[in-house]
């Protein structure tokens, strides 16, 4: 059996228990951290939360645990841990200040993702751009336009702007703008657009539609058609009342004036004109 020297034995004493404690501490850490994560993760989705930053909260607690242990760990083996957390300190604030537009579009994700604005398969109209939301990140939003194309907007652009998110409510209104002759009857015009309106399959009948004179127009009195319709069938619903407008119009002889321009030509520029016009045909 070998013998020990006396420094030896010291050590063992002195670090052997230290360093089984340490040992102990990492797998507690190691299996703590892995159920933390997964009942902060079952936790935040009972409260509903997206499940993208449930995840990430859940991995924030993991990884904190994780590195309080290892503190605990340097310390019970006897080295400085004060100067090390402010290395760490000092290494993070440098790191966050290059990535400070990375950072305020992670902070834009969350509070997107926690106050929810829109969801997924919305068509909204934000940061200048309109589209469907396709996907929701912490530190950018995915949109698909309408021609099929992909937009990729930082969040913080998308939460630092105006939202116009047009699938929020279950109905939407229709408003179809009509000119007629100024000759046709006021209330004659009235009762047929009333007509019109009440025609159009799709049209929900609360709220009640509505007949709107809007202005005397130029070659035009002007009307406003407003009748209410699902979201989802909204431009299905106009295209009807614009196509039920037009019939009504026309079977009831009311014509829809357009922008007509009267040219009148002084009598000398007028021989001027024909004089030209005879030296190019000779």
């Amino acid at each position: 059996m070998p013998e020990f020297s006396p420094e030896t034995i010291q050590l063992l004493q002195n670090y052997g228990l230290r360093a089984l404690a340490v040992v102990g501490v990492l797998v507690a850490a190691l299996v703590g951290a892995r159920f933390a994560r997964v009942a902060a993760v079952r936790a935040l989705e009972r409260a509903k939360v997206e499940a993208t930053l449930a995840k990430f909260f859940a991995n924030l607690i993991r990884y904190a645990i994780l590195g309080m242990s290892a503190l605990v760990c340097l310390s019970a083996l006897g080295i400085e841990t004060t100067s090390f957390a402010a290395v760490l300190g000092a290494a993070g604030l440098a790191v966050g200040l290059s990535l400070q537009s990375s950072l305020s579009n992670f902070a834009a994700g969350v509070l997107l993702l926690t106050f929810r604005p829109f969801k997924v398969g919305d068509f909204v109209s934000v940061a200048g751009t309109s589209g469907k939301v396709d996907e929701i990140e912490l530190f950018s939003t995915r949109l698909i336009t309408p021609d099929n194309r992909v937009l990729i907007l930082p969040n913080a652009s998308v939460f630092g702007s105006t939202i116009e998110n047009v699938n929020a409510l279950t109905t939407r209104r229709v408003d179809v703008n009509v000119g007629v002759a100024y000759g046709a009857s006021i209330d004659e015009t009235r009762r047929i657009l009333e007509q019109a309106a009440l025609s159009v399959e799709g049209v929900l009948p609360t709220p009640a539609s509505q007949i709107m004179l809007s202005e005397l127009g130029a070659s035009s009195v002007d009307w406003v058609v407003r009748v209410w319709a699902p979201t989802d069938q909204y431009w299905v619903v106009r295209e009807r009342v614009v196509r039920a407008v037009k019939l009504e119009l026309d079977t009831a002889s009311i014509g829809i004036p357009f922008p007509q321009v009267d040219v009148h030509l002084d009598a000398a520029i007028g021989r001027a004109v024909q004089q030209a016009a005879h030296k190019l045909g000779s």
